[in-house]
């Protein structure tokens, strides 16, 4: 099996927002701000294949379906789709995609299933032959968002979901589409029902899968939300996934599975460590994934 990282739509947004209730003095260290206190984020998918015989793929990022003003309002710096450009890169189409795992429905991680946005035309699913994977308590927030996240929603994608045919819900550890080769891990700290997908590692022991790939989302969305106390405005519990975060933390540590990061720009796949003082942190940083090679 193989695995790629790849760039889709880039984004700017309020770098207060992105780190919570951490003061500028701190978070600026980490992020480039620009006049208009915004930072660079990346919306980053993971590309697997063949994984459990299939080509997988872990969230679309922003796309480009949003209408020039909203494409202005929340930051999109390009208007073409660029996830396609990058599949195409790597020598895929949407169409070879046999399915699309989504760790939660927010428009900058769902927004890559539809096709770019053109005036007058109504919103168009693409990936027209994969299996679309999203968990349950996730989807059941999608269908009716409390309206402190509704805006975080795309109007009418749930519906275009269904309608597909393709649409499988995760209540457990593992889906029927990808059987025993992705184990997922549930957070409601974020959002409910967020899904964090493990590619399970080769080795074993003691029963349990050692040296996987695990796909963040927004749990921890990059380098700097690895320290443990720091999350995002855009959380709905924040001590909550502070909590969440520690034990994932203290489990992918234990079983040395490496962190995927979607919205960091300039680091894709991280080890995770740990200083004298507890504290958590990465190593073996890697910018990009081209074709590495994994043998899970």
């Amino acid at each position: 099996m193989k695995l790629w990282s790849l760039s889709g739509n880039s984004q700017k947004l309020d770098g207060g927002a992105m780190f919570g209730n951490a003061p500028k003095a701190m978070w600026e260290r980490w992020a480039k701000v620009d006049a208009d206190n915004r930072i660079d984020l990346a919306c980053r998918a993971l590309l697997a294949s063949p994984l459990n015989g299939k080509t997988v793929l872990f969230e679309t990022g922003i796309g480009a379906f949003f209408e020039p003003a909203l494409r202005e309002r929340y930051g999109v710096q390009e208007s073409r789709h660029v996830l396609l450009e990058s599949l195409r890169a790597a020598g895929f189409e949407h169409e070879d995609i046999d399915v699309v795992v989504l760790s939660h429905l927010h428009f900058d991680h769902a927004g890559g299933l539809l096709a770019a946005w053109e005036e007058g035309a109504s919103p168009r699913l693409l990936f027209p032959n994969a299996t679309f994977v999203v968990g349950a308590g996730h989807w059941r927030r999608a269908r009716e968002p409390h309206p402190r996240d509704r805006a975080s929603f795309i109007a009418g994608l749930p519906e275009l979901l269904e309608a597909s045919g393709r649409l499988q819900l995760v209540e457990g550890d593992h889906c029927p589409a990808l059987g025993g080769s992705v184990r997922f891990h549930h957070s409601d700290g974020h959002t409910p029902g967020l899904l964090l997908a493990e590619i399970v590692g080769p080795e074993t022991v003691d029963g349990q899968a050692h040296g996987g790939v695990v796909f963040c989302a927004d749990l921890i969305p990059g380098r700097p939300w690895v320290h443990v106390p720091i999350t995002m405005g855009y959380d709905r519990n924040a001590e909550l996934l502070i909590d969440e975060k520690r034990a994932f933390l203290e489990d992918k540590l234990a079983r040395n599975v490496h962190l995927f990061f979607t919205h960091d720009p300039g680091c894709a796949l991280a080890q995770v460590v740990r200083d004298p003082r507890g504290r958590f942190g990465t190593a073996h940083e890697h910018p990009e994934l081209h074709a590495r090679a994994f043998a899970g």
